[in-house]
């Protein structure tokens, strides 16, 4: 039975010349799993928005929703009213979503909107923090949970109000990849406990695709292919912008350059392994070292850019440590990436070696020279610059262009590995994620910087977009800039990085070359290395793999 149907649907924003969402059509049946997927900025926030009534972005629209066979009107003369809470909706940042101070009361506040007595309430959010696993942190203030449980308390706060259809809109946006696991997990179950209808829009689709039953491509505000994840996956070319984010198994069935076929097109680890077993003639009894340490290489001496020696970090005096006897050295001009889980003290510890927070305890230093030593702002004086996770706070005027203008620096991009003229005359906040990251770092290389960091820089990019943020990054290296990056997106790290560490507790439990970073890791890895660990040496990228398999 159909639940939602969408007909020849466009869009256009207010202030929009071209629209959004082109002339869309298609229907969900009750106790689907659609995903929907397409490069950034092809669409699918301003979709899955237009489904819920109550968040309709303001702009032209033409075309008709229903759900369940009744019309889904912005108009005044729409006189049948869709009960708001029959469709759930999370939202891509958890603390947008959070409006109360305790996790029980974030639990009960759609409740009282809907007007139930006081029993009804306590029993409903009592099975809910049951069955999500939240008793053991429903007295705690929100701001107190890591990002993995603030959007698993977002996900109960939703399904208190018992939805018919539940839309997630990038919900693993900010998590770390153990987290975004949990939280499809538990989703997943969602749609299999009560055959709810789930339609979720996301770059991270390696778990995500084996899931579903259904599988969106938009391209350009348009759908490109709907169907069967196999079928949709299997005519998806290798020059597309959505194929390096497709399931890794695939992606090296596709490099080994077989002819797709929906019967047997692996998309999962297992099958994933499978082929490569099949490929490189791996028997049971084959014996085959998964991990062979290197002699560590001897290396130039190099000038570290950044030290920190024994750092201790707390909020408040009462608060634990979120930094603890963390010590780090990083050399200049390499390109150093931060992983770990959501709360082990990343983002504190490229605040405070930006100067912005200072330990109680413990030294920073910057080329050889304490951070205290930099007095009346010559630290971001052709030092050191930085960009934020949430990189629209950096924006204050107009246009693009005006922004690189009132920046203290040269002023100039001559050599920034991007044509910025193309966005220059637009307003910052109408810029697409990826392009808003691009005049962000454009205002940093404007002030010269000898020290880049950045957090959380393609949070939210696909995998087209992060390929070419990646390959920018690059080329400030070879311009001699260090480039430190808080990441959840292993993938990422494994491509870029000259050395990783993993931070755990406030402190960084190891550091590495990525060939062995991620091959000796278990869980923080990559998927190229959970394909080919036990088989052969693994390789860090689907791409070693292929080459290693075809020689």
């Amino acid at each position: 039975m159909e639940i939602i149907d969408v007909r020849n649907l466009t869009f256009k924003y207010s202030n929009g010349t071209e629209p959004v969402i082109n002339k869309i059509s298609f229907t969900v049946s009750e106790g689907d799993f659609v995903v929907l997927c397409g490069e950034t900025g092809s669409g699918k926030s301003t979709l899955l928005r237009l489904l819920k009534k109550e968040l309709n972005p303001n702009g032209e629209r033409t075309g008709e929703i229903y759900l369940d066979g009744k019309r889904i009107l912005t108009d005044e003369d729409d006189k049948k009213e869709i009960d708001p809470v029959r469709i759930g909706f999370v939202m891509q940042n958890p603390k947008e979503q959070t409006v109360t101070d305790k996790v029980w009361h974030e639990l009960a506040f759609g409740l009282e909107n809907m007007g139930l007595n006081r029993e009804v309430m306590a029993a409903k959010v009592a099975e809910t923090a049951g069955y999500f696993g939240i008793e053991d942190w429903y007295e705690k203030n929100v701001n107190e949970l890591s990002g993995g449980q603030l959007q698993l308390l977002n996900l109960a706060s939703v399904m208190v109000m018992n939805p018919d259809i539940l839309i997630l809109d990038e919900p693993s946006a900010q998590l770390d990849p153990v987290s975004a696991s949990e939280f499809f997990a538990t989703v997943q179950k969602l749609n299999m406990d009560f055959a709810l209808t789930v339609i979720i829009a996301e770059h991270r689709l390696e778990e995500l695709v084996p899931m579903c039953n259904r599988l969106m491509v938009m391209e350009h505000g348009e759908i490109k292919a709907y169907g069967k994840p196999k079928e949709v996956i299997g005519n998806i070319e290798k020059n597309d912008e959505v194929f390096d984010s497709l399931p890794a198994a695939y992606r090296l069935y596709s490099e080994l350059g077989e002819k797709s076929n929906p019967d047997i097109l692996p998309l999962t680890v297992r099958e994933g392994r499978m082929l490569v077993k099949q490929y490189t003639g791996f028997s049971e009894k084959t014996e085959v070292n998964s991990f062979q340490a290197k002699l560590p290489e001897k290396k130039a001496k190099r000038e570290p850019a950044l030290e920190l020696d024994n750092v201790f970090f707390r909020f408040k005096r009462e608060t634990p440590d979120v930094l603890k006897n963390l010590s780090l050295k990083v050399y200049s001009g390499e390109i150093f990436c931060i992983l770990g889980g959501n709360g082990s003290g990343k983002t504190t510890a490229l605040n405070v070696s930006a100067g912005l927070l200072k330990p109680y305890s413990g030294s920073v230093k910057i080329f050889g020279k304490k951070i205290k030593e930099y007095k009346n702002g010559s630290l971001y004086n052709k030092c050191l610059s930085m960009l934020p996770q949430d990189v629209q706070t950096v924006f204050l005027y107009n246009t693009v262009k005006e922004e690189i203008e009132n920046m203290k620096g040269s002023g100039k991009l001559e050599g920034f590995p991007y044509d910025i003229g193309k966005l220059a005359d637009k307003h910052p906040y109408d810029l697409s994620g990826g392009e808003q990251q691009i005049a962000a770092l454009a205002k940093a290389y404007v002030t010269e910087p000898k020290i880049l960091l950045l957090d959380e820089p393609t949070k939210g990019l696909d995998a087209y977009r992060k390929r070419e943020f990646s390959e920018m990054l690059k080329k400030l290296k070879e311009q001699g800039i260090t480039c430190i990056v808080v990441t959840h997106d292993v993938e990422l790290a494994a491509i870029i990085a000259d050395r990783c560490a993993m931070f755990f507790r406030g402190e960084a439990v190891s550091v590495g070359e990525p060939h062995d970073f991620f091959s000796g890791n278990n869980y923080y890895t990559t998927l190229a290395v959970r394909l080919s660990r036990g088989i052969c040496v693994p390789e860090i990228t689907v791409k070693e793999l292929a080459e290693k398999i075809r020689k």
